[in-house]
């Protein structure tokens, strides 16, 4: 061991610190690879097979070894792992991330039961969750449906805390995530046209056509109107879901498939807005995420308050980048690097590794840090977006110093937890030079 000890190198060591000493005492080193520069999940079929582990383990998690019915699926669990046989929910868009997931799987591996996975979770949303509205000529999709026995019980409004009794964007941009990645799969022309009609949604009803655009980010469930005052605090409000999250859901996906151009101009709507908007370094080094319906910053709502969610601001970066393939703007590079640099000295763990949750967007007076709002933990999905943002800025920009990012952030991770959107990251770093 004590030959693999080379200045520079990276590695992680577990131990002790003692108090008031400077001394640390490491009882275990943990190597990313035999070689200096080398990283374990630098191999060529290392994700490759990570995947197909996951993809398996999930089926048989959630169906076991008879027929995969989406009937069987649940979304949550009991306290020992058991699963409702009589009366359960299952929410909508916590299976269209499974079948997003599936149809990623199949792409990476070829494995057909992961096609057949996504393809009747697809089946199963269409059949359960969808709403054909025809005097409106549009869909959307339920929250979640409530089963009793033989009977199904459809849960329109969201029933989540934040969004209780209204249409939130992001449940609807959600719930395309699957079944446009299984159409990216399969060319069935019944989700091309659930996703034309969900599209018709959002430019009807969530569409801010005043002077200010932008997307509402809930509707009243009964007017579809994003004004009412029956949404309380979610009254004419504009988020960071209801604008950025359209591209990584299902839109980016949804222009691959097809290639065509206005789901390009929408792509372009949104990060133009974004780059527009979210910007507030005058005053944080995090982007504001809440707005009024003018654009004002809403610094009072609910939990956020004036509070920054770490992964959002990675997130916003990876997809600038994946938008700068598809139609170069320097803005688009100059928002991605700016959150690139910053995020690091703010929004991570500089000493064991890792990327934060929630903080607060302005400095403490006392502390001079960007206090944790309630904890220190590090959720995965951050840590999720932090893969992709430095990956992807590292490949795009040939960038060093992004790719040093890039490879240790995968490696928290492995140490860590794999629960991850399975795949997620690996497609989604990919160009988006051209539809094939």
């Amino acid at each position: 061991m004590g030959a693999w000890l080379t200045p520079g190198r990276f590695l992680f060591v577990y131990g002790v610190f003692y108090p008031d000493s400077d001394i640390f005492d490491g009882k275990q080193v943990v190597f990313a690879g035999k070689k200096a520069e080398e990283y374990v999940f630098e191999k060529q079929d290392w994700w490759i097979k990570q995947v197909y582990a996951l993809g398996k383990f999930y089926i048989k998690a959630q169906f076991g070894t008879e027929e995969i019915d989406y009937r069987n699926y649940r979304t949550d669990l009991s306290v020992s792992g058991e699963r409702s046989t009589v009366n359960f929910r299952q929410e909508t868009d916590t299976i269209s991330r499974l079948v997003y997931g599936f149809a990623t799987a199949f792409m990476m591996t070829g494995e057909d039961q992961f096609l057949e996975a996504a393809e009747k979770g697809t089946e199963y949303l269409r059949e359960h969750m969808r709403f054909v509205d025809k005097d409106e000529d549009i869909i959307y999709w339920y929250h979640a449906i409530d089963v009793q026995g033989e009977k199904e019980q459809k849960i329109f409004a969201s029933e989540f805390g934040d969004d209780y009794d209204a249409i939130p964007a992001y449940e609807q941009i959600y719930a395309l995530a699957g079944p446009i990645q299984t159409y990216r799969c399969t060319g069935d022309r019944r989700i091309l046209h659930d996703a034309e009609q969900t599209i018709k949604l959002f430019d009807k009803f969530f569409l801010d056509k005043s002077e200010y655009g932008g997307y509402f980010s809930h509707l009243d469930p009964l007017m579809l109107d994003p004004r009412s005052e029956s949404l309380g605090r979610n009254q004419a409000r504009k988020n960071w879901n209801s604008v950025g999250d359209h591209a990584p859901a299902y839109l980016i996906n949804l222009w691959l498939a097809t290639g065509e151009q206005k789901y390009a101009d929408m792509l372009e709507y949104t990060f133009d807005t974004i780059e527009k908007y979210f910007p507030d370094y005058g005053n944080s080094p995090f982007v504001q995420e809440r707005f009024y319906e003018d654009w004002s910053h809403d610094t009072t709502w609910g939990w956020q308050q004036n509070r920054a969610v770490v992964g959002h601001n990675l997130k916003i970066a990876w997809n600038l980048m994946r938008m700068n393939s598809l139609k170069s703007k320097e803005k688009y590079v100059e928002l991605a690097r700016k959150i690139s640099d910053l995020m690091p000295a703010v929004g991570s763990d500089q000493q064991r590794g890792g990327w934060y949750d929630v903080v607060e967007r302005l400095l403490d007076n006392n502390s001079g840090y960007h206090q944790f709002v309630w904890h220190d933990r590090k959720a995965w999905w951050q840590q999720e977006q932090a893969i992709l943002a430095y990956l992807i800025m590292g490949g795009a920009l040939d960038s060093d110093e992004y790719h040093r990012h890039g490879r240790e952030r995968p490696l928290f991770t492995m140490l860590g937890s794999w629960i991850w959107r399975m795949g997620a990251f690996i497609l989604t770093f990919l160009p988006m030079a051209s539809p094939t």
